[in-house]
């Protein structure tokens, strides 16, 4: 449900000063029970501003169940919780004031426009309505909804409905959106479409908490990933320091000249060979360090290889690796 419900009075996020030098999200043992079901074990987070952050993990991990308790939607049962310098349990309406949120199903209203939904969402920041209707102008412009502004949002497409969604988030101006699984259920096109939108967002200092089953979206957005099993955070990093968790990498060295392969084979420990392709394969975590000291031998030793490519497990490997089992070791790479 888009949310960025400033108190009576307000006009805008309040919590923008109390970003400045400070985590726009942040959370230290934050946990969440229902009966006898752990959902959130936990968790530690730490999300700069102007930045955005993807948690992932399979369905049931408690993606949603960490969004909510960020939007004030529900409470934690234990630990601490900031968003925009204000405490979630201690002041809710300074957080509400300050985010955006855009749950999983779209709450857009179908049987009005997509116009009046917007100008629904700016009588509920208690906006003047001529100032409403500039807002709400100029977001389905951006949004590219100008077209459609008056029809049924029920004749939207999907990928319509979800950008009208995020349109309306953005009438309070927050700074923090939270976007749970923003694209599940759209086309290619669209997506990349909803990516785009996200990039902008950022791009005018917005902090984006994205949840995502896509994996392939979390490596294009991301700045920081954290991936989430059994209620526990399996391990964080950037999308290149999780792939390198991973064992599979190795860098590939493909030679022309038969005698420089022999050679190279000869003298590099724990390769693997092909000696029909003349090419070596070397185990590596795909660090720079390790690729710089491959090419510094090669070069000490005047052996050219005609191709080096590094190859490094994806996020997908990662997700498998880190949700396929019971293990609960956090690992923060840093």
């Amino acid at each position: 449900m888009p949310m960025s419900t400033p108190m009576p009075g307000q006009s805008g996020p309040s919590g923008s000063s109390a970003l400045s030098g400070a985590a726009a999200v942040s959370t230290v043992g934050l946990r969440k029970s229902y009966g006898d079901k752990t959902v959130l074990d936990g968790i530690d987070l730490h999300i700069p501003a102007g930045s955005v952050f993807a948690l992932l993990g399979p369905n049931g991990a408690g993606k949603t169940t960490a969004v909510k308790i960020l939007s004030t939607l529900i409470r934690a049962d234990g630990g601490q919780a900031q968003v925009a310098g204000h405490d979630v349990a201690a002041s809710p309406d300074g957080v509400r004031a300050a985010i955006g949120v855009t749950g999983q199903f779209s709450a857009v209203d179908g049987l009005i426009t997509g116009e009046e939904n917007m100008l629904l969402m700016a009588d509920l920041h208690h906006l003047p309505k001529q100032e409403g209707r500039r807002v709400a102008a100029e977001l389905l412009e951006r949004f590219d909804l100008t077209d459609a502004a008056k029809k049924p949002a029920s004749t939207y497409s999907g990928g319509m409905k979800r950008r009208l969604d995020i349109a309306m988030t953005l009438v309070g101006s927050p700074r923090i959106i939270f976007l749970d699984e923003p694209t599940t259920g759209l086309d290619p096109r669209s997506r990349h479409n909803m990516w785009g939108i996200i990039r902008e967002l950022v791009n005018d200092g917005v902090t984006v908490f994205l949840t995502t089953q896509y994996l392939d979206e979390a490596d294009e957005l991301a700045d920081r990933i954290a991936v989430l099993n059994d209620g526990r955070i399996a391990a964080e990093g950037t999308a290149d320091e999780l792939k390198r968790l991973i064992p599979g990498g190795h860098i590939r060295l493909r030679f022309t000249d038969p005698a420089a392969y022999q050679t190279a084979a000869a003298t590099l420990r724990d390769v693997t060979r092909d000696d029909d392709a003349l090419a070596l394969q070397i185990p590596s975590d795909g660090s720079q360090r390790e690729l710089r000291s491959i090419l510094d031998w090669l070069d000490s030793a005047g052996i050219e290889a005609d191709e080096l490519t590094v190859h490094t497990p994806d996020l997908d490997d990662v997700f498998f690796a880190l949700t396929g089992g019971t293990d609960h070791t956090k690992e923060t790479v840093r």
